[in-house]
């Protein structure tokens, strides 16, 4: 789907809403391959990050095509990747709009109410995350035809399939049964976010996103995301002759037991000669320090998503991952470099009680649909 024009012949307002590094990363990417103007020129393109954070966004970079919201999240290790992605949104000539969302009781009332004149404003609203109620609370304020959903990882492919088959949106690690008491309070909002994320004739929906995506609903454009804004701004790496490990959080959300993972960790780094641990900006840090401590394994925490510190380099020949969003984003953002991506799945005895029925189908998904990526045997006898 090519941009629309806006009112009264003016380009369209164009609003992004993201809550993590990876959201705002593909929004990047949604707006380079679309052709979205950034403010030029930026006569703060030279200055240092930490001071063109504190000049108003209107005021350098009011001519943009595209205001990236960010609903900020309370995590540290979050909010330094999204502080870094904005700065990178800035430098490409966008505008970017920081909400402290999430700080305190009265914060969501506050950030919608600030909101509430753009989003009606807006004749395009992108959104990285269609689960979020934060974004399903934004979607019944807004006016715009046009909707744009962006990678979140692999919820893409979930929330494509929930909204093919007419169910109700939720993440794809959650237990399944009866819905919660907040559920039901908040089902009359989610019902209406997905009822404005069905196709529509005064509505079109585009789904930009580099996983597989097998059940397409009627009407919805699916735009395939190939992370070439990514190639074109970084790279090529230095590549290791070593391995290096990508880190999930798999145990962090309850799916995967804590010490069967280690136990996997530690065979694999064994096995494939792997020193770099990337973490997942999720992962606890006693885990973390508990990997260090009996795998021997350098922790890394990226301060960029990993796309990015793949293709700045260095990174080793061989990238060792279990399935994650990464199996499939990574091989697009190395294309040409010659590294290999290496996926092993996970054992089926490794779930918790708590896993969702889901998971383990859900997870062999996530491996069998990844493309250029070589698949390993899930390890077996870990203790």
């Amino acid at each position: 789907m090519s941009p629309r024009a806006g009112h009264a012949g003016h380009p369209p307002r164009t609003l992004a809403f993201v809550e993590s590094p990876v959201q705002l990363l593909n929004v990047l990417e949604w707006a380079h391959l679309h052709g979205l103007r950034g403010a030029e020129p930026d006569p703060l393109r030279s200055v240092p990050a930490q001071i063109r954070r504190k000049v108003a966004d209107g005021i350098t970079q009011a001519d943009a095509e595209l205001t990236v919201v960010v609903l900020s999240p309370t995590d540290p290790m979050t909010r330094g990747q999204l502080r870094r992605m904005a700065d990178l949104a800035r430098d490409e000539g966008y505008r970017v709009r920081w909400e402290e969302a999430r700080g305190g009781t009265t914060a969501p009332f506050s950030t919608i109410g600030g909101l509430a004149g753009a989003l009606r404003r807006a004749d395009r609203i992108v959104m990285g995350d269609p689960f979020s109620r934060y974004v399903q609370l934004l979607l019944t304020i807004t006016r715009a035809r046009d909707l744009v959903v962006v990678d979140d990882g692999t919820a893409t492919m979930e929330f494509v399939a929930q909204l093919a088959r007419g169910e109700r949106l939720v993440r794809w690690h959650r237990k399944g049964g009866r819905p919660g008491a907040r559920d039901l309070l908040f089902a009359p909002v989610s019902s209406s976010a997905r009822r404005r994320l069905t196709p529509s004739a005064r509505r079109r929906v585009e789904v930009f996103s580099s996983m597989p995506v097998t059940e397409t609903p009627d009407g919805v454009a699916v735009t395939v995301n190939d992370f070439s804004w990514t190639r074109d701004r970084f790279g090529p790496p230095r590549i290791t002759k070593g391995a290096d490990m990508v880190g999930t959080s798999l145990v962090e959300t309850g799916v995967v037991d804590g010490d069967r993972y280690l136990e996997a960790v530690r065979t694999l780094a064994k096995a494939h000669g792997a020193t770099r641990y990337f973490a997942h900006r999720r992962e606890s840090t006693d885990k973390l320090h508990r990997l260090a401590a009996e795998t021997g394994l350098e922790i890394v925490r990226p301060d960029l998503p990993l796309e990015l510190i793949a293709r700045r380099g260095p990174i080793g020949r061989t990238i060792l991952s279990f399935p994650s969003t990464v199996v499939h984003t990574l091989p697009l953002a190395l294309a040409g470099t010659g590294v290999r991506v290496a996926v092993c799945d996970i054992d089926p005895s490794w779930l918790t009680e708590n896993a969702s029925p889901r998971a383990q189908g859900f997870l062999s998904g996530v491996t069998g649909t990844a493309r250029d990526v070589h698949r390993l045997a899930a390890v077996t006898g870990v203790a």
